[in-house]
C-alpha cells in the first residue's frame, strides 16, 4: 500500500491467510497459497509454498509482466508466511528473471524486522530468516537487501500512537526509496546522483537509508557534527556497522535560499564525513538538488555494508536461540 500510493503499479500480495489479504487495500493482484494463516510457525508457510510454487510463478508473471527493472519480495521476518516464504519466493524470482530476461538476474529483499515487545518466537523466526536472507546477498542471489528495523523506528519516533505505527515504518521506507528512484532521474544545476550512481548501489548488497536535517548549515563544525551524530543515528536499521559499507549515495536537498547562500566549503565537509563513517576505499555518490521547503536535510543510502552481526546476536538473545 505505501508503495502504492507513491505511484507504484506493479504490485501483488501473497499470504496464507485470507483474512490478511482482505485487509490489504489499493492492491488488486492478490494470491492465498493456504488456509488460515501459518500462526507463527514458518514450516507451515514453506510447505503451503512448495505445494503452490507453480501457481506463484504464474501469479508474478501476470502481476508484473516481462517488462520491469527489478523485483523486490517486501516480508515481515518474524511471521510464520514472510519467514517461511521469503526465501524460496526469492528463487521463484530469480526463475522469473530467466524466463523473462530481466535487466538483472538480482532480486532486491526488503526485510521488516519485529519490535522487541513482538515475544521471543517472532524473534527468533527473525533472526533466522534476516541470517538465510544474508547468506542469499553473500551467494549474489539477493541484492539490494534492505532492513527496516521496527525496533529502531519505535525509537526514532517515541511515543507514536498504535494506529500510525505501522503506516510510519512503512512510509518511512518506501518514501526513501522512492525519494531516491526520483532524483537519480532529474537533473541539478548543482550536483546530479545519477542512475548508474543508483545502481551500483542497489547492487551491492545489504543497504540501508536514512535522512537528517542540517539546521545550522553556516556553521562548518556545526553541519560536520551534525552528519556524524545524526545521520548515523537516523538510520532505519539498528544492528547494522557503517563502517562496514564500501559506497554510499548522499543527497543534499535545500530551499533554493539555503543553496543561493550555504558555502560551498561547508557541503564539501558534509559530504567528506561520509567517507570518514563509511571504511577505507569507499566510494561516495553525491547529488546536490533543490527544494520547495526553506530548509536543508540529507538523505543516505549506504550500500555494500557486511553481516548485520549485532543485530543477529540481539534477535538471537530475544528469541532465545544462544
Amino acid at each position: 500500500e505505501s508503495f502504492h500510493k507513491l505511484g507504484y503499479r506493479k504490485l501483488s500480495a501473497i499470504n496464507t491467510a485470507q483474512q490478511d489479504l482482505n485487509t490489504i487495500e489499493l492492491i488488486e493482484n492478490k494470491l492465498l497459497i493456504g488456509e488460515g494463516g501459518a500462526g507463527k510457525n514458518p514450516e507451515v508457510a514453506s510447505q503451503a509454498y512448495s505445494k503452490s510454487k507453480e501457481d506463484v510463478l504464474d501469479f508474478l508473471r501476470f502481476s508484473f509482466g516481462e517488462d520491469y527493472d527489478r523485483i523486490f519480495v517486501c516480508a515481515g521476518a518474524g511471521g510464520g508466511t514472510g519467514a517461511g516464504s521469503v526465501i524460496p519466493l526469492v528463487h521463484t524470482v530469480q526463475e522469473l528473471n530467466e524466463i523473462v530476461n530481466a535487466p538483472t538476474s538480482k532480486v532486491g529483499v526488503i526485510l521488516a524486522l519485529p519490535k522487541i515487545s513482538e515475544g521471543k518466537k517472532v524473534n527468533a523466526n527473525a533472526h533466522n530468516t534476516l541470517n538465510e536472507a544474508y547468506k542469499l546477498v553473500e551467494q549474489g542471489l539477493v541484492s539490494p537487501l534492505i532492513i527496516l528495523d521496527n525496533e529502531k523506528i519505535n525509537k526514532l519516533y517515541p511515543g507514536l500512537p498504535v494506529a500510525p505505527f505501522w503506516q510510519t515504518a512503512n512510509s518511512s521506507i518506501a518514501g526513501l526509496f522512492h525519494l531516491f528512484n526520483l532524483v537519480s532521474a532529474k537533473d541539478s544545476s548543482y550536483s546530479s546522483f545519477d542512475p548508474n550512481d543508483y545502481k551500483t548501489i542497489l547492487d551491492s548488497g545489504l543497504i540501508v537509508f536514512g535522512a537528517a536535517p542540517i539546521a545550522d548549515w553556516k556553521n562548518p563544525m556545526s553541519i560536520t557534527k551534525t552528519v556524524r551524530d545524526n545521520v548515523a543515528g537516523n538510520v532505519l536499521s539498528g544492528g547494522v556497522d557503517l563502517k562496514t559499507g564500501n559506497m554510499a549515495g548522499v543527497v543534499m536537498i535545500g530551499g533554493h535560499s539555503v543553496l543561493e547562500n550555504a558555502p560551498q566549503e561547508n557541503i564539501d565537509l558534509a559530504f567528506e564525513q561520509f567517507s570518514r563513517i563509511l571504511g577505507r576505499g569507499s566510494t561516495v555518490h553525491r547529488g546536490i538538488y533543490s527544494g520547495d521547503q526553506d530548509n536543508l536535510t540529507v538523505y543516505t543510502v549506504i550500500g555494500g555494508l557486511g553481516r548485520p552481526d549485532e543485530k543477529l546476536q540481539e534477535l538471537s538473545k530475544l528469541g532465545d536461540l544462544d
